[in-house]
């Protein structure tokens, strides 16, 4: 297994960390940022929570029409193209006097566009690596994106309270651009992975093709159902803590650092096949005590205990990986992106409800109950596909 610092050694590894990292820095802010400005207009909890995920819901359209070019379209320029869209349309959510219904339009777009640029930069990851190397070297952007969102929801939490939430949108759309010109100017040129044009009719046939074999389903619906269920836990920190959400958010950033630094560079690969179930349940069980209503220092532990166990996602992406022709690698992970998006958004909108039905700690307490439950059934699935 390569150490992260033979990754770097790797023409295009670089540029694209880079790039990855300066992505996840401009969504964590800018997710933080129109969240509050959401929930500082409606009062509501729901619309809160889908304005700081709900750009996941757009992956379902996405991943059913142009998920395709993930595989057919040069790697460097769709990067450098996603930044670049990213950053105009965040810019235009942060013009004075926007309607709220035109926010989520504009989130929706993204999120569409967002669905290919998933399945790019996870395809070219595996491109550029060695199959042996691949979790290594998502560990290492999952780190990275670790560590963004723990300086971006501390510095975002601020930066809202201190300027203003269109200033902060602003901040994310530079930083869009940014990542933009570190994929155009520092990625090499290469071919796109799959021959033919990008078609509605060629992204049903694989996806198809992808979803037809029952241990690789077994493998999408647990990266997709209990780590979405958790983000609609997250979604609700600004509701249940609207001075203190930054604090949690960047809490659950550390545990995920520590988890994908675990489980991408010490767990032998004996453990790695058999501990993405565990790590699921971990996911989920911690935010069950929020039912005691537990003080702000014992709240941050447990999110940062709970959010470990987003680690599972990197176990499950190499058993993906194992599953999957290379010729079909870049939809493969943009699949596996978008239905993960998909699924946070849902996860965001069940949690959203849940909180206006009862309370934003209720809520939380009701979508990791679920995300226990739907690991449990899918438990044993998951153990037959290890066995075959």
């Amino acid at each position: 297994m390569p150490s992260y610092r033979e990754l770097f050694s790797t023409p295009d590894f670089t540029p694209l960390f880079l790039a990855s990292a300066g992505q996840s820095t401009a969504q964590t802010v800018g997710g933080l940022a129109l969240a509050t400005l959401v929930y500082g207009r409606t009062g509501s909890a729901l619309l809160s929570s889908l304005a700081m995920f709900g750009t996941a819901f757009a992956q379902v359209v996405g991943a059913l029409s142009v998920l395709s070019g993930a595989d057919r379209l040069p790697p460097r320029a769709a990067m450098a193209g996603v930044g670049v869209l990213f950053a105009a349309g965040t810019a235009v959510q942060a013009l004075p006097g926007l309607p709220v219904w035109a926010l989520f339009v504009v989130l929706l777009g993204l999120g569409v566009i967002g669905s290919v640029g998933g399945g790019v930069r996870y395809g070219l990851l595996g491109e550029i690596l060695a199959r042996d190397a691949y979790v290594v070297g998502r560990s290492a952007l999952n780190a990275a994106a670790g560590v963004t969102q723990i300086c971006g929801f501390a510095l975002g939490g601020v930066l809202v309270t201190s300027v203003s939430a269109p200033g902060v949108l602003l901040l994310s759309a530079a930083l869009h651009a940014l990542a933009a010109v570190a994929a155009g100017c520092g990625l090499g040129s290469r071919p796109p992975r799959g021959a033919g044009p990008l078609s509605i009719a060629a992204t049903w046939r694989t996806n198809a093709h992808l979803w037809s074999g029952a241990p690789r389903r077994n493998v999408y619906l647990a990266l997709w159902i209990p780590n979405g269920l958790i983000v609609g836990v997250e979604s609700l920190y600004v509701p249940y803590a609207p001075g203190d959400a930054g604090l949690l958010f960047a809490c659950g950033a550390v545990g995920m650092l520590a988890g994908d630094i675990v489980a991408g560079r010490l767990l032998p690969p004996r453990w790695r096949e058999r501990m993405a179930v565990p790590l699921c349940l971990l996911l989920a069980i911690p935010f069950l005590f929020f039912s005691l209503r537990p003080a702000l220092p014992v709240a941050m532990a447990l999110v940062a205990v709970a959010t470990f166990g987003y680690a599972a996602g990197l176990l499950l992406q190499e058993r993906l990986m194992a599953l999957t022709p290379d010729a079909l690698s870049g939809q493969a992970l943009g699949l596996h992106s978008s239905g993960m998006l998909a699924m946070q958004g849902v996860g965001a909108a069940v949690a959203g409800a849940l909180a206006e039905l009862t309370s934003p700690g209720a809520g939380m307490v009701l979508a990791a109950m679920a995300s226990v439950a739907v690991t449990l059934v899918l438990r044993p699935g998951l153990a037959a596909g290890l066995r075959a």
